[in-house]
Formats: structure tokens, C-alpha cells, sequence
């Protein structure tokens, strides 16, 4: 759902700058939400067009992540790809891919002769993906270096699935027209700056900030948690939310519980403890236990299932962000000015933490380390939301951010500016 939601919502952006837009599918998909998302976005984008795109079954040698091997089988499959699109009426002025199959999608647009953009996150970390290549991310060309402790831990594993297909990927960047980024200038002016000045990777294709990604209003999941929330006092709720696919232990569940419950505010925890939701068939009772909900049953409400996050987070009563920290989040919190706890658990979220605490959005406490490297009790949690939901500087930055955020995809803002002058570009 990381890389699925940005791209439904360029898929919308373009639509509505009057693109034909043809929206590939990979089928069958890995989750009830990819499902149900696609659905549901088709049937509220009537003028994109929908290619269905079955690709041939892929089993890793060893068992590993359900979407990393899915992300493989798509770009094993891509040589079948080439003729479905060769009859598509108009014909195709470009294609663009997502990062996780870039070598697939730069195949296929070179077999139709059409330009390749790659769809891709923040600036930093598709530098990063990049470099890669050359291993020269060594603050040489512009770019602060990393601290090795965020690198994701399948770098160092060179015959891991994932490293093998990002390293596949990386090679491609190179070779795409543009590089098109759910980001805005002013998040990311360093990187971005120096990426298309040249200084980083000798002809190295634009990086194209054209974010924050403007959400769909999409009808989708059974819960309604809005009417809980017109009840609190603004500012008053922080709400908790590790993504589509994070899933923690029952004990640090329980450890984030007693965070919650001792901060004394108010809360709306979206649970999820399963990778896939299709396992995923236990209720809320069942995961922090009965005593849990009854305690705080007046102060919190514990959530299974999919959310209208864009909404939460406009929700005047929320007044802070426990996250992940995946992108799409990042992305939905830095444009409402919402202060974060950048929480990262997995893959790149470290260097997003990174990012968050760096430009004033939010706070992260580094040494909780990643998912499951230990068990991050109450009280420690406990501290960091106060520290969110009671720090006022922080929000006094965070709001800044939002007003910038804003301001970039207004008409004439400089992410709006790039859009025009992508879809120009198309055109000719």
C-alpha cells in the first residue's frame, strides 16, 4: 500500500490535469486493501483506464517478505507487458513505473520507444537508492552522508531479494527521463538542489518534487471513528497509526498500550498485527486485551481495520502523530503542520526519522533501534508523546512546514510548477 497509494494519487493528479491515464494492475495482488483500493479508486476516477496485468507466480528459494517477492514476480513478468501495451488506443506517450520495478518498467518503455519516469519517495532516499551503484554517497556532491545504523539491514545481505531487486532498480534510475518525487522543495532543498545541479551523479536524470501528493476521497473500510472524535477538545487526541504492513509483538503492543494509557491523553490507535491483512482476523480485545479497552474505554479508541488517515490528521481535535514514519505518512503530516514521533521500524524509515527530526516536524528517539531489536517499554513511550503533544516549539515548526507544504502545490508553487512542466514535456 506504501508504493500503491502515491501512485493512484499521480494517477488522479494527471487525470485532472486532462491525461488519458491507463492504470496497470498487477494481478493477483498480494492484499484485500490493494483490492479494494483499486476498486475503489476506479470507480471514483471513471476516466482511467484499467489494464489488468496477470503476472506469472514467483517462489523465492527461502521464504521472505510476501510484497519484496511480489516486487520480483512483477519484474520477472514484464516481457508480457510489452504487447498488451502496444495496442492501447491512443498510444502511449510515456510510461511511468515505481521504484520497486524500475528495471521492468525501463525495459518496457524502451521496447515501445516512449520516455521512462520513475515514480519514487523522497529525495533523499532515491539518491541514496542510486548511489548505490557507485558508492559515492560520501557528502562530496552536496549530500550529508549516512549514518550507517539507518542503512536497512538487507544492504548489508547482498543475495537478500530485496537488495538484489533495489540493485537491479538502481541501475535503471539512470536511464529514466525523470525522477518523480512525492516531496516539496523546501523539505528537501539540499538534496534536490544538488541533485540537479549535477554535482552528485554526472548526468543523473532530474529529481521532480511535485508532492505533497494530493489525497482521494476514496469510500473504503467499515469503521467510522470520526464521530468519536467530534466529541474531544482540539488538539487534545494523538493519534497512533504504523502503517499497512507493519505488524509488532503482542508484548510491545502491550508495552505501546501502557505508553498511551499513562501519557493521559487521549488517543485513536489504529492496531494492526499482522504483515498481511488477509491473516490479519483478530479483534481488538483479542490483541491488548479486554482490561485494556475497559480502562480507557472514555480516553481511547483502538481501531482494526483500514482508516481515512488524511481525515484524522485534518481532524482539528488531533493534536500529535505517532508513526512509522513511512513516507506517504511523512508526506500527510508535514502538509497539516502535524507534530510526529518518528517510530521507524523497518526498511527506510530510519532515514525519514532522519529527515522529520531534521527539518523540525518531529522528534525521534534513536535509541529505540528497529522493530523487535528490543522491547521498548511504557513509560518510555509514555515521555515522547508528552514531549509531542506538549512541546510548542515544535509545533510552532511543524505548522511552518505545513504552510510550505501548502504553498508548493498551490497554483504557481514550485511542485505545481514542475507537474505543468512534466505534463508539458509529455505533450511534445
Amino acid at each position: 500500500m506504501g508504493h500503491l497509494t502515491p501512485a493512484l494519487r499521480l494517477a488522479a493528479m494527471l487525470s485532472s490535469k486532462n491525461c488519458q491515464v491507463t492504470l496497470i494492475t498487477p494481478q493477483p495482488p498480494v492484499s484485500t486493501a490493494e483490492s479494494s483500493h483499486i476498486a475503489a479508486f476506479l470507480a471514483a476516477y471513471p476516466t482511467v483506464n484499467r489494464l489488468d496485468f496477470q503476472i506469472v507466480p514467483y517462489t523465492p528459494p527461502e521464504p521472505t517478505d510476501p510484497f519484496a517477492v511480489q516486487f520480483e514476480a512483477v519484474i520477472r513478468s514484464v516481457h508480457l507487458l510489452t504487447p498488451l501495451l502496444a495496442s492501447v488506443s491512443p498510444p502511449l506517450s510515456a510510461f511511468f513505473s515505481d521504484i520497486t520495478t524500475a528495471a521492468g518498467g525501463h525495459q518496457v518503455a524502451e521496447d515501445l520507444g516512449l520516455p521512462h519516469y520513475v515514480v519514487s519517495l523522497s529525495a533523499r532516499f532515491s539518491s541514496f537508492v542510486a548511489s548505490i551503484t557507485v558508492w559515492k554517497y560520501d557528502g562530496n556532491h552536496g549530500l550529508a552522508s549516512f549514518d550507517i545504523s539507518t542503512i536497512p539491514s538487507p544492504f548489508f545481505l547482498p543475495n537478500h531479494l530485496f537488495t538484489k531487486t533495489l540493485v537491479s532498480n538502481a541501475r535503471a534510475l539512470s536511464k529514466a527521463k525523470g525522477i518523480l518525487l512525492n516531496t516539496f522543495h523546501a523539505f528537501e532543498p539540499e538534496t534536490i538542489t544538488s541533485v540537479n545541479d549535477g554535482k552528485f551523479i554526472p548526468d543523473f536524470p532530474p529529481l521532480l518534487p511535485i508532492g505533497p501528493f494530493e489525497p482521494h476521497k476514496l469510500e473504503i473500510g467499515d469503521h467510522k471513528p470520526l464521530p468519536w472524535l467530534d466529541q474531544q477538545p482540539p488538539k487534545s487526541v494523538v493519534y497512533v497509526s504504523f502503517g499497512s504492513r507493519t505488524a509488532m509483538s503482542r508484548d510491545q503492543i502491550r508495552e505501546l498500550g501502557k505508553g498511551l494509557e499513562e501519557s493521559g491523553f487521549k488517543f485513536l490507535w489504529v492496531l494492526k498485527a499482522k504483515i498481511v491483512d488477509k491473516d490479519d482476523n483478530e479483534g481488538p480485545e483479542e490483541i491488548v486485551g479486554d482490561s485494556f479497552i475497559g480502562r480507557t474505554k472514555h480516553n481511547g479508541l483502538v481501531i482494526k481495520g483500514w482508516v481515512n488517515q488524511e481525515e484524522i490528521l485534518s481532524h482539528p481535535a488531533v493534536g500529535g502523530f505517532v508513526s512509522h514514519v513511512g513516507w506517504n505518512s511523512v508526506m500527510e503530516t508535514a502538509v497539516r503542520g502535524m507534530p510526529m514521533l518518528a517510530w521507524p521500524l523497518l526498511g527506510d524509515q530510519k532515514v525519514y526519522a532522519g529527515l522529520v527530526e531534521a527539518v523540525g516536524l518531529g522528534v525521534w528517539e534513536k535509541s529505540w533501534g528497529w522493530l523487535g531489536e528490543r522491547l521498548v517499554k511504557g513509560e518510555e513511550i509514555a515521555k515522547m508523546v508528552k514531549k509531542v503533544m506538549c512541546d510548542e516549539s515544535l509545533r510552532e515548526s511543524a505548522t511552518i512546514i505545513g504552510e510550505e507544504g501548502m504553498n508548493a502545490i498551490k497554483v504557481g508553487g514550485s511542485s505545481y510548477k514542475v507537474l505543468m512542466g512534466t505534463i508539458q514535456n509529455l505533450s511534445i
